[in-house]
């Protein structure tokens, strides 16, 4: 996975890409790999706002492709939505390419990678409400205490 990871957040091909997705959108000739490669790009950046288009340009595609396109789509798209935060979508795309290749290593790998990140993610989580009840408990206390001292 670090193979996938590396190099993320690179700017340097997001113009090349860009200036030839806008040149064959524009021309009306916008081929299925132009795109890709352009939302591709996209997802390696290390803004949020490349990611999310990269990530729509790779959802628009997922129908035309054919079952090689398409596996290179649900990867992507997998971990596009890692990189966004959104382990639910990203599982939901790695699992659908494992269901067609569940032998998949790469898909094997990110499933984990995800599936830890949400277990750490979701302890973070509960440990946060956990304070909050806390201090929502101690909050209570407090106001307890100074109504019966007022009395």
């Amino acid at each position: 996975m670090s193979q996938i990871m590396s190099g993320l957040g690179r700017r340097k091909k997001k113009p090349r890409f860009e200036k030839k997705y806008l040149a064959e959108q524009s021309a009306g000739s916008l081929s299925k790999s132009t795109q890709f490669e352009y939302a591709w790009c996209l997802i390696r950046s290390k803004y949020t706002a490349d990611i999310q288009k990269g990530a729509l340009l790779l959802e628009d595609l997922l129908p035309k492709g054919n079952k090689d396109e398409q596996r290179d789509y649900l990867f992507y798209l997998a971990v596009a939505h890692y990189r966004l935060k959104e382990y639910e979508k990203a599982l939901k795309y790695v699992r659908t390419l494992l269901s067609k290749e569940p032998k998949n290593t790469q898909a094997l790998e990110l499933e984990k990678i995800i599936d830890k990140k949400m277990q750490k993610e979701g302890l973070v989580g509960m440990a946060i409400v956990g304070g909050m009840a806390l201090g929502v408990a101690g909050l209570a206390g407090l106001i307890g205490l100074a109504i019966s001292k007022s009395k």
